[in-house]
Formats: structure tokens, sequence, C-alpha cells
């Protein structure tokens, strides 16, 4: 459970909002399913690469961490899998630290921001929001929110995605590009990204993949605090 301290840290106005994922086992598939996956795949290489791109859809892959960081605090909590592997419940950054199942991180992730006025997300409208709320149907919970509201309004939820590339007027460049841009400390700075999470987390690196999302909401944060000063209107 999480401690009341941690609940009331999260009580607040606004909350970044940024997600982990894996692919299912693809060998978890029935023959038919495979068959369907690998429809377009022409050669081992392109095989290889839809196996690979499991993690990026909520019909072939799950949620492992649901970072949550109120920017005006300092305060947020990292919700993640580990699998049936015991970690006990900590602190660490300004973060509470807690694991859970999939449909438990889910539960707690949207009894949670239902307390917030806005997310802040970076790419959020394309792939953490849809996820998280197609996870949450498939493993019977019920969305709290709905953040895939009207595009143009930032006010809900800023995409920063949206908002650099002005509604997709300009070229998408990923997190880590941004944060280069604007001298801003990137997460994958200490030798770890998004394509490595899988790999990670079959290796039971529970906790590397949950302070690696820790650092994308620390870098998210920057990015926002940019936009907020200098573009928001």
């Amino acid at each position: 459970m999480l401690r009341n301290e941690s609940i009331i840290h999260l009580i607040m106005s606004r909350v970044i909002v940024d997600i982990e994922t894996i692919g299912k086992d693809f060998a978890s598939y029935d023959q038919k399913s495979q068959e369907y996956l690998l429809k377009y795949a022409q050669t081992e290489e392109e095989q290889e690469m839809v196996k690979k791109s499991l993690a990026l859809h909520a019909l072939t892959g799950e949620v492992v961490t649901i970072g949550m960081f109120n920017p005006d605090t300092g305060k947020g909590v990292m919700l993640f899998q580990s699998k049936g592997e015991v970690i006990e419940n900590f602190s660490e950054g300004g973060l509470f630290y807690e694991a859970g199942t999939e449909k438990e991180l889910l539960e707690k992730f949207w009894d949670m921001v239902k307390t917030y006025k806005q997310i802040i997300t970076f790419n959020g409208r394309n792939f953490d929001i849809p996820f998280l709320m197609t996870r949450s149907a498939i493993n019977g919970v019920r969305v709290s929110r709905n953040f895939m509201g009207y595009r143009y309004n930032p006010k809900e939820h800023c995409d920063l995605m949206e908002q650099l590339t002005f509604y997709g007027a300009t070229r998408k460049f990923n997190l880590d590009f941004y944060a280069k841009s604007f001298g801003i400390k990137s997460s994958k700075d200490e030798g770890i990204d998004g394509s490595m999470v899988g790999e990670l987390y079959k290796q039971k690196r529970y906790l590397d993949v949950a302070r690696y999302c820790h650092r994308d909401l620390l870098t998210t944060k920057g990015l926002h605090e940019y936009w907020d000063k200098y573009l928001s209107f």
C-alpha cells in the first residue's frame, strides 16, 4: 500500500507521466496469430523487427513501469512489475517505489491520476495514454479519466511531442535529441534506452528499468520547463 504521505504529495495540480513496456513472448502465440503478426515480414530481419516491436502495441505488450512525478513538489511514485520477486517498498530521489502486478499498477495509476488537473507527457497521446487505457480494459480495470480529449488544448494533457512539433507541422525528434538540443541532461546518458527495457526485464533488472523511467520523468520535466517559459500561451 502507498503510504499516506506519498498520496498527499501526489494530490496536486499537475503530474508528469511516463511508462515502460515489454512485448509478450512471441512463442506464446498460437500459429495463426504468429502468421498474422508476421504477415508482411518478408525476411528473417523483418521478422525480428516485428518481434521487437511487440512492446509498442497494447495488444502485444504489457506495462512494466508507470512513473508519476509532480514537478511542483519534486515528489512522485514509481509503480513497477517484479514478476513475483519480492521487492520491499522504498523511497529514492523523492519518489516512492512500489512493486505489483500489471493490474495493480494500472489500478493505482488511475486512482491517483484522477486527482490532477493536468498530465504532462512526451508522445503520450500517441503512445503512453492509449497503451494504458487499452491495457486497463484488457485487465478489467476501469479508466478514471479521459486524457485523449480535445487535441489542441494542453491544459488537461500537455503532450510535449505535440507542442514542440506544433501539432505535426514540423519533424518529430526523440526525447534524447530534444534534451540535447535544449541543453538538458538526457535520461539516456547513463547507457540505457527504451530499446533495452525488454532485455533488462528478462534479466530481472526490474529496478534498473524503474530508475530509467524515473530519469525519463526528469528529462521530460526539464523540457517542459522550456516549453512552459517560452512557448506556452
